[in-house]
């Protein structure tokens, strides 16, 4: 079971940072398309860098889910790989500007690859230990379903704060 964990999360880890990329690009190859828009990034501010991550992370839970499903602590697990990916994201990015002033590309691409990486180590960590306690998978799943509302809904009625504007334009959302 140990190697098949470690074997589900390092796939979770290439299906993550491939459709991540691929989301990374898609508006624009889709033509600016409202029907991609809330699944992939708008533009380059550090919150749609976050959906990036956020849905491939989700998708590939869901399919995960059919194979994990027995463990009662599933979606908890989950729920909380994702929000550590998601809150890596700018905790480093912000952390890395404050103290150099501006990231090159490349350091912007590396923070998205680390986050999804120490995501996955903290659940596969997790799956390798015994189910522990989940105070409820639903309610785990229903915070899911309210990150994701706030993806679609944020790409279309952008809050005015820093992690919504776009660095290079200085527009918020599309």
């Amino acid at each position: 079971m140990k190697r098949t964990v470690w074997l589900w999360q390092l796939m979770g880890f290439a299906v993550t940072s491939f459709l991540g990329t691929i989301l990374h690009f898609l508006y624009e190859w889709l033509g600016e398309s409202v029907i991609a828009a809330p699944f992939s990034g708008v533009n380059e501010s550090t919150w749609e860098h976050m959906k990036l991550l956020f849905w491939p992370m989700l998708f590939y839970a869901v399919i995960q889910s059919f194979f994990f499903g027995e463990r009662e602590d599933f979606w908890c697990i989950k729920l909380r790989g994702i929000l550590i990916g998601l809150i890596m994201i700018p905790l480093i990015f912000y952390t890395y500007n404050g103290v150099i002033g501006k990231s090159p590309d490349w350091i912007n691409i590396t923070i998205f690859f680390v986050a999804a990486a120490v995501a996955y180590t903290y659940e596969t960590v997790k799956l390798y230990k015994t189910p522990e306690a989940c105070l409820s998978p639903q309610l785990s799943i229903a915070f899911l379903y309210t990150v994701a509302a706030l993806f679609v809904i944020f790409t279309f009625k952008t809050p005015r704060i820093g992690i919504f504007k776009d660095p290079l334009s200085g527009r918020y959302g599309i």
